[in-house]
């Protein structure tokens, strides 16, 4: 494989960048509060060491919004259908807008009835989801999320892609400044390793992905479906999500979500699906923190194995590299810098690529 120009990558600080998301999103024909909550998300996932789904996205997004499959004045509303459960009808506004939206009724609902179980029906892709995390751990209350996404993973002994590389995430709170939140998407690698994997002119490992014919490959440029995490195990869970965050809401599931790619003129119908537990209702919330902060002290206290500095609590990575992010600023390719400084609003680069391109 040849090798790849390195690209120069910049040091800003966060409000620079939110500042110029946002000022492009708007550009792009996205109203006020859409393109404020989106820039203050993908800054939040910047800072976290999240790159796949921050300012990287903002070009994309633009061509999306500019053609129209982003419901700019959106008719967004809750639907409460129990008394522990509810549907927030997104009208396929920007998924990072509905989301957060959602979190307000769901957070109210867990402190009423010490349970929240709410989907949302009909979102544009939503980022990531540790950044709803944090504020359900800042509402005192356990969280777990999940959502769907396009087809790029093949069933277990499958060549053919049918589900997405749906995310679970999970958070608890305590007493500490760090929120405990566990991320993680259901496929072995995340697709954005593998694009910087190729933007490097580098090889991947063999369990990662596998080429057209189903074989595993080692060189990004023809991976052509993602594997699932420790086989079965993992097309299990995908499968759940799916379920759970689609079918559930009567949304298109499995190999029928919706492109990221194709039709940018219309809404993605996605789904996705918040459950939060209130430990008031059980344990105790100070009991409970208390035993949170002391299982996140004790595993940063494990002996750490051969080949390894230090044991790590889940999620401990990003939440340093947000800390870090606010005193230091955050590493951006210049080229994107470089876009979101320019007057072009998108150079219709997305329209029809398939799910592997770059």
């Amino acid at each position: 494989m040849s090798a790849h120009h390195e690209e120069k990558i910049i040091k800003v600080s966060p409000e620079r960048l939110y500042n110029l998301m946002n000022q492009k999103l708007q550009a792009a024909g996205l109203d006020q509060d859409q393109a404020e909550e989106t820039a203050k998300h993908l800054t939040f996932a910047d800072m976290s060491g999240i790159h796949s789904h921050g300012a990287v996205r903002v070009e994309y997004y633009a061509e999306r919004i500019n053609k129209g499959g982003i419901t700019n004045q959106p008719n967004i509303s809750f639907e409460q259908t129990g008394p522990s459960t509810g549907i927030f009808h997104g009208d396929n506004a920007q998924g990072h807008f509905v989301a957060n939206k959602a979190l307000v009724p769901a957070i109210g609902m867990a402190k009423e009835s010490g349970v929240a179980v709410v989907g949302i029906s009909k979102m544009g892709h939503s980022g990531t989801l540790s950044y709803y995390m944090r504020k359900i751990a800042d509402a005192n209350l356990v969280g777990i999320a999940m959502c769907q996404s396009d087809p790029m993973v093949v069933p277990f002994g499958g060549a053919e892609n049918y589900f997405g590389t749906n995310p679970i995430a999970f958070c608890a709170p305590n007493n500490g400044d760090e929120p405990l939140i566990f991320d993680m998407a259901t496929t072995v690698q995340a697709w954005g390793k593998i694009l910087d994997a190729r933007s490097k002119g580098i090889e991947i490992p063999d369990n990662w992905a596998v080429d057209q014919k189903g074989h595993p490959t080692t060189d990004p440029n023809q991976v052509n479906g993602l594997l699932p995490i420790s086989g079965p195990k993992g097309y299990g869970l995908m499968m759940m999500v799916d379920i759970l965050a689609g079918v559930l809401l009567g949304l298109p599931s499995g190999n029928e979500v919706s492109s990221m790619y194709h039709n940018l003129h219309e809404g993605r119908n996605l789904g996705q699906m918040f459950i939060l537990i209130d430990p008031e209702k059980f344990v105790g919330i100070e009991p409970f923190k208390a035993q949170i902060t002391n299982m996140m002290r004790n595993l940063t206290q494990i002996i750490p194995a051969p080949g390894f500095d230090r044991v790590q609590y889940p999620g401990q990575p990003g939440n340093e590299a947000y800390n870090r992010a606010k005193v230091e600023g955050v590493l951006i390719p210049e080229s994107i810098i470089n876009y979101l400084e320019s007057d072009d609003i998108h150079f219709d680069n997305y329209e029809g690529m398939g799910a592997f391109a770059n």
